[in-house]
């Protein structure tokens, strides 16, 4: 039996998130927390609506799945993030105990592996996921703020 609500499936709900951040002016980044195959929380990087340097797409995905689970663990969730986690994010997955992060695009400069960071070991890690869908949205953004 094929099951719909695969990782490709929940990152492109991420994706969805990334696009609004790209029409609110934002660098494009979204992110979706999952819990039995259910969407519990949405986010997309909101540091320039919010005037706040943490209003990360995870950071506010966190909040609100923590909202939705009255718990401050996320142990039986899965974020999809449509870039790799910053080493701010990493830090809230590894306090939050999230059961997976699936990323997008890997970021060589920010992104949490470039600085040695630690998600919580009994977390699973999978890049890659829709990394060319990401990257794509982030061209965009970059190249329109050159202009």
């Amino acid at each position: 039996m094929i099951n719909p609500f695969d990782d490709t499936y929940f990152m492109k709900k991420a994706l969805q998130e990334a696009e609004l951040a790209l029409a609110a002016g934002e660098v494009p980044v979204g992110a979706v927390i999952v819990c039995n195959n259910q969407i519990i929380a949405k986010g997309h990087n909101q540091v320039e609506t919010l005037n706040d340097a943490t209003a990360h797409a995870e950071m506010l995905a966190f909040t609100a799945a923590t909202n939705f689970l009255g718990s401050k663990y996320l142990k039986d969730c899965t974020l999809y993030v449509t870039l790799e986690p910053c080493q701010m994010c990493a830090g809230a997955a590894y306090w939050s105990q999230v059961g997976r992060i699936v990323f997008g695009a890997s970021d060589e400069k920010r992104g949490y592996r470039h600085w040695q960071c630690q998600v919580h070991p009994k977390t699973e890690v999978k890049g890659g996921v829709l990394a060319d869908e990401s990257e794509a949205l982030l061209k965009t953004f970059f190249e329109n703020m050159r202009r």
